[in-house]
């Protein structure tokens, strides 16, 4: 508990910072890379050259040589959260109405031996004062090991082939099925072997995990004997010839040995047949994906399907730089539970919160309109605000959660709105490595809500305080 006070003092003393020396950090932080949540992706190895060095304090700890051939580099993530709900999951939850802080530190260290060996370690250090009724696993996991793992690379003249071997977190294309989990306090990672080939325009990584089962004791998380989890991933970058757009093509496969679903329970086996076209261009982005599932569950055929899009232009020449944005999704749901066949959509590893803010709804039997409008404030302040629609596929099947969990059983009735939701999102990026957020949401019931339990409006909100190094 201790540590987790102590993280806050130096967020607290660079916000001051911050404040009093906002125009020698703009100047300063050009030259270094995007910060990702992952965090291994950076890449620092440009400070090697003097030249390149700006001098700016975010370039400590950055590639500090250790010999002629090894350097080292760290670096930490700092996040201070609150949430509050009230008549969470509609008044059905174990607490409806609480109001709690998540702590979470993140400090890493990646040590490269020459340019074909190299560990990364991170670990997680996470507290949720958060009633015992409610917490769960991604919002505390204790003191534990979030990263470890081997990178053996073999370059060659057309690419480089890289093995991995250990503890990873792993997030692909848009996080619709993988995920780093990164909303919520404890981000997910997975046990297991890598192989990537990356060439000049391709990539193409080949897996075979497991998910890392959260449990609140310390350094107590474990590979989940349960679930497996397998695949290849492939990104092809500008098909065509066309700069700014790209193509993923995937086959994923994950075993369970106990899933549940609106029919029942059972072991499942599910394979995922996906492609994803995404890009920007002449203030246009978009991002389209295809996915369709089979394999079985409880020994019956399983056959699911989902399609994806979200599309947003922004207008830069009007004030504020607004940007108006459109997702739509459609995906199954089963179409008869005293038929043995299943056609429901498997979540696998999604994204926290997958739709808004409040992170009630999941990507199972659901029709979904999500229209949003983003402002550019100016001085690194955004605000979001959004409208969010949702109806059942089929009217014979519940209601899921994020995590793929039954939150509404179908209970025989025959209406398909399932609710409204609106988000509204201050966001303020001061620099390369601090940000605040303040969030709002609530969520009306529709018919299906009301058929089949208490319905009551839910109303979420969130502030946060991130700091990256």
């Amino acid at each position: 508990m201790n540590i987790h006070r102590l993280a806050i003092i130096p967020l607290l003393s660079l916000s001051l910072a911050l404040t009093a020396v906002p125009s020698a950090w703009a100047a300063a932080e050009p030259a270094l890379p995007p910060i990702d949540p992952w965090r291994y992706t950076e890449d620092y190895s440009y400070l090697d050259d003097p030249a390149r060095r700006t001098g700016a304090w975010g370039e400590a700890g950055k590639w500090i040589r250790l010999g002629e051939s090894s350097a080292l580099t760290v670096g930490a993530e700092l996040r201070l959260r609150y949430e509050r709900y009230r008549n969470n999951e509609f008044g059905d939850a174990a607490v409806a109405d609480e109001g709690y802080e998540l702590y979470r530190f993140l400090p890493y260290a990646d040590l490269r031996l020459g340019s074909q060996v190299r560990a990364f370690g991170q670990l997680s250090l996470t507290r949720a004062n958060r009633d015992a009724g409610s917490i769960g696993p991604p919002d505390d996991t204790g003191n534990d090991v979030l990263q470890a793992f081997v990178d053996l690379s073999f370059p060659g003249a057309a690419g480089a082939w890289t093995a991995r071997a250990g503890r990873q977190v792993m997030a692909y294309g848009s996080e619709r099925l993988i995920s780093a989990r990164y909303g919520p306090n404890v981000l997910r990672a997975f046990d297991g072997g890598m192989l990537s080939w990356q060439g000049q325009d391709l990539r193409v990584d080949g897996f075979f995990v497991r998910p890392v089962r959260n449990d609140p004791d310390d350094f107590s998380d474990r590979g989940d004997p349960e679930r497996r989890l397998g695949g290849l991933y492939g990104t092809w970058s500008a098909p065509g010839g066309m700069a700014g757009t790209g193509l993923d093509a995937y086959l994923l496969s994950l075993s369970s040995g106990n899933a549940r679903y609106n029919q029942g329970s059972g072991p499942e086996t599910r394979n995922a047949l996906g492609a994803r076209y995404f890009g920007k261009r002449a203030g246009w982005a978009w991002d389209l994906e295809a996915v369709y599932q089979y394999g079985s569950f409880a020994g019956a055929p399983a056959r699911a399907w989902s399609l994806a899009s979200d599309v947003s232009h922004t207008f830069r020449d009007l004030p504020l730089h607004p940007r108006l944005g459109l997702k739509a999704n459609i995906i199954s749901g089963d179409r008869d539970p005293g038929d043995p066949k299943l056609q429901t959509f498997a979540v696998f590893f999604p994204k926290g919160k997958y739709f808004g803010e409040a992170g009630l709804i999941g990507p199972s039997n659901l029709i979904n309109l999500h229209p949003s409008l983003t402002l550019d404030l100016g001085s690194g302040w955004t605000l979001g605000t959004a409208a969010i629609f949702y109806w059942r596929q089929s009217l014979q099947d519940g209601v899921y959660g994020v995590a793929g969990n039954l939150l509404r059983p179908a209970g025989g009735s025959r209406s398909r709105y399932i609710g409204t939701q609106a988000d509204v999102v201050l966001g303020w990026e001061v620099s390369r490595h601090l940000s605040f957020e303040a969030a709002y949401s609530v969520f009306r019931p529709g018919s299906f809500i009301r058929d089949t339990g208490r319905a009551e409006t839910v109303h979420f909100f969130g502030l946060e305080a991130l700091w990256r190094y």
